[in-house]
């Protein structure tokens, strides 16, 4: 089990751990700040180093257990079981993930429908909607623009899987659903804008998702419309 930082705090950018297990390509540490892919967000990259070594991340995947894999090239030259190292983000990178996960639940407070899939990157971010009318760009783009102004807090807690079944109108993703069965969910909340079940990791206020704009907005069935943002940096 690898104890998981980020779901507390989303701005560490690194911290020391002690090496559980190596191979297939991987690490997997007693703690990390390192989030694995799920739920559209991608995997962190960054840093493992140790005295004597160092080793890049790739990608972050879940692994057996409950433990977080740290992805490396295949011919790297991996820690032992045991060494103590320091896991080091690629801040930049995440952060940019963090700005657009927020920016995404900014969308869905304003398109009130039922969300078929997602995805995040840190050039370009998507969420489907079943949907069948049309989006009016510029005025989806002017209201998450006052959103983000507005400086709402943002902030994460737990609830019980029996208190998330007693309020199936938290969860808005119709393909996917949070994962039940530990004993509790994590809630993202946006203050007065947004609530629901989100594991990723986000800002502490909507000011820092900065310049945000929709992109293409494309139909994806009769019911289905895919509607993409783009930060300006």
């Amino acid at each position: 089990m690898t104890e998981a930082l980020f779901r507390d705090d989303s701005y560490l950018r690194e911290c020391q751990a002690t090496v559980v297990d190596t191979g297939a390509g991987g690490i997997v540490l007693d703690q990390t700040v390192f989030y694995p892919m799920g739920g559209g967000q991608p995997g962190d990259t960054g840093t493992i180093s140790w005295e004597g070594g160092s080793v890049d991340v790739t990608d972050t995947r879940y692994g057996d257990a409950g433990g977080i894999r740290h992805l490396t090239e295949p011919d790297a030259v991996l820690p032992d079981a045991g060494t103590q190292v320091t896991a080091s983000l690629d801040w930049d990178r995440r952060y940019l993930h963090m700005r657009m996960h927020t920016a995404l639940h900014l969308l869905g407070s304003l398109l009130q429908y039922g969300v078929t899939g997602g995805n995040i990157s840190a050039t370009k971010s998507r969420l489907d909607f079943d949907m069948e009318d049309t989006v009016d760009k510029e005025e989806v783009t002017a209201g998450i623009q006052a959103l983000v102004a507005a400086d709402h807090p943002v902030s994460c807690r737990w609830i019980s899987d029996e208190e998330l079944d007693a309020q199936p109108d938290l969860v808005r993703t119709m393909s996917v659903k949070p994962p039940q069965g530990a004993g509790k969910v994590r809630l993202l909340e946006i203050e007065g804008v947004d609530l629901q079940p989100c594991g990723g990791t986000h800002l502490k206020s909507t000011a820092e998702v900065g310049q945000v704009r929709v992109g293409k907005v494309e139909k994806k069935g009769r019911h289905n419309r895919r509607v993409s943002i783009v930060l300006d940096q």
